[in-house]
Parts: structure tokens; sequence; C-alpha cells
């Protein structure tokens, strides 16, 4: 077959992760790839992300790429991705996850116990600002923008700061930022981190650390009406990863249910031990006063027992309040 085009984004992250998956990709289904790049409203705005319209500022432009021909598959960080399915797109592969854990990259690799009160750290995701002030309440969270390399710039000290990072005005004016551990390893920057936070500080947004792979319906490798799939769909097929598809099924359910998008203050983490498939969430005041938490378990390790999973605990979070909590959809106020 001719090459295949892949969807991506043009941060430096977002190259980097799409251009590991296409080569993954290739190197099973021995065709060439070409990359696409695609501008995204949330490339294109400015102000803070959680009031640029939530969860799909980053995917929109990206699948209608692939559903106008431009492109036959796009890359996503799936916790970009909204929960609903988009009409004649699947997504046909999710890869093995990187880790999923936040981290604090901070000056003087201080921890963040040791963080001086009124330290100012920066996010600029509601849910890691909402836990940060859960943990310590005595910090002064400041909201940010900017890719990684831009982030890493407002902390003075840290190893490796590019020239091109320095925002006018905002360089080296924070004690610390908070980013996920999954794209610091993409792009070899995990000397930067001070700390990984553990999920009993931190759970994470849900799909955090997973990339999903999107394609045209008719291309998907589970697309009965075509029969055998093609060469794009086997190769698909081939790196999707089962434990990793059940994880975000679970979180991705969850958060449908409570009706949050990606500036909602919920994180969600599940995994796999065993024959069970664990998920543990969390819902925040956005100023972290409130903390509600809550795990549940199945042994139903099949996309549906995943899903019902979710549901089910969103269901539990909402009964004792999650609401309340936070301004969900769903919980009917």
């Amino acid at each position: 077959m001719q090459s295949v085009k892949v969807g991506t984004r043009g941060s430096k992250l977002a190259l980097t992760q799409t251009r590991q998956t296409a080569e993954k990709l290739a190197a099973v289904g021995g065709f060439g790839i070409e990359l696409v790049e695609i501008k995204t409203e949330g490339d294109i705005l400015t102000g803070p992300l959680s009031q640029m319209g939530g969860t799909g500022v980053f995917a929109t432009a990206l699948r209608q790429a692939v559903l106008d021909g431009r492109a036959d598959i796009a890359v996503h960080s799936l916790k970009d991705l909204p929960t609903a399915a988009a009409l004649g797109l699947s997504i046909a592969a999710i890869p093995a996850r990187e880790d999923a854990r936040d981290v604090l990259c901070s000056r003087d690799g201080l921890s963040f116990a040791d963080l001086p009160t009124g330290a100012k750290v920066g996010t600029g995701s509601p849910r890691r600002a909402a836990q940060l002030l859960a943990a310590r309440p005595d910090l002064s969270v400041v909201d940010i923008r900017g890719n990684v390399d831009t982030r890493l710039g407002r902390v003075p000290g840290l190893p490796g700061n590019a020239a091109d990072a320095v925002v006018p005005g905002k360089t080296g004016d924070l004690d610390a930022v908070v980013l996920a551990a999954s794209g610091l390893a993409r792009i070899g920057r995990l000397d930067t981190v001070a700390e990984y936070f553990e999920s009993d500080v931190m759970l994470p947004a849900p799909g955090q650390g997973a990339l999903a792979v999107e394609c045209r319906t008719e291309d998907a490798p589970n697309n009965i009406a075509a029969g055998t799939p093609g060469l794009l769909g086997q190769a698909l097929a081939a790196l999707d990863d089962v434990d990793t598809r059940l994880s975000v099924t679970a979180e991705r359910a969850l958060l449908a249910r409570l009706e949050a998008g990606c500036s909602a203050p919920v994180g969600a983490l599940a995994y796999r031990k065993g024959s069970m498939l664990y998920l543990d969430a969390v819902v925040c005041s956005l100023d972290g006063t409130k903390v509600l938490r809550k795990k549940k378990a199945t042994d139903g390790l099949t996309e549906v027992g995943a899903t019902l999973l979710g549901i089910d605990l969103a269901e539990e979070l909402l009964a004792d309040g999650a609401g309340d909590l936070a301004d969900l959809a769903g919980s009917g106020k």
C-alpha cells in the first residue's frame, strides 16, 4: 500500500509521540508513513485551557482531517479526546500506556513536602490545582499555558531549559510546575523531575499516559462489514494493548457518566491486577477544600465489564454528593 498519512498537532510532544507511534505501525505493516501537521483550535486560542471549550479543543481538527481524507489516521493524547464517539471514526488502537502519574518539576529539586509556604506552583489543570491545594492549602497555584519547554522555563535552574522556552516576564518566576510523566518521558526530559506524585496524593486525568489512534470506521480492524481487515487495520490491531484499553475504558466511562470534561477536577486511574480490574477515582472542589474519593473493582475483564465498572463508580460518587463538589452535568443539577 502507499504511505499512510498520519495526522498530528505540531507541538514538539505531539510530533514526537506521533512519530514514535507511526514508526511502530510502519514496522508492523511494512508501509511508509507521512506526518501531516494539523493546527487545532487549542493551538490557536489563548487564555486558560479550562475556558476554551473543554475536551475536544485539540481533537476536533484532527478528527476532521481523517474524515475528509487529509489523513488516514490521527494520534491523540487520550486524555484530550472527548468520551463521546465521533460518527465515522473508531479508536482502532490504544498502545501500551506510559507512566500515568503526574510529576513535580521544582527549583533546586525540592520535594512536594519541602516546598516553602506560599510557593508558586504552575499548572493549567483544575484537576491538578484542586489536588495540590487539598494536600498543601498553603501553596499558591498559578494558571499556566504553553508547551512543555515553555512550562519548564518558568522554573529557574531546571536542567536543559531551552532559550526558545523564554516567555517575556514569565521566566523563572515559579517554584515548580506539575506535568505528566508520560509527556516528559516521550521527549526525554525526565531529568527535570524532582518527584513523582503517587496516587494517594494525586490521581491523574482519565486516560493520562495513553495514546489513541483513530481511523475511519471502514479501516478499523473490528469493522465486520469490511470482512478481513486490510494492512492498516491489521497493523492497528497489533499495536493495541488489551490491559491499557480495559483501564482507559473504565476511566472514560466514569468521566462520561459524570458528564465531566478535561477541565473538571476529576481524577481516575484503573489498573489490572491478576483477574481483577480496579478503578480509583476522586472528585474535588476547585479550591481543594472538599474531596470525595472512592474505589471499586470488577472481574469482568471485557470492554463491557470495564465500562460498567466506570459507570457504577460514577453513580456511587454522584450518590455521595460529587455534584455538589464540582459542576458536573451528570449530577442532574
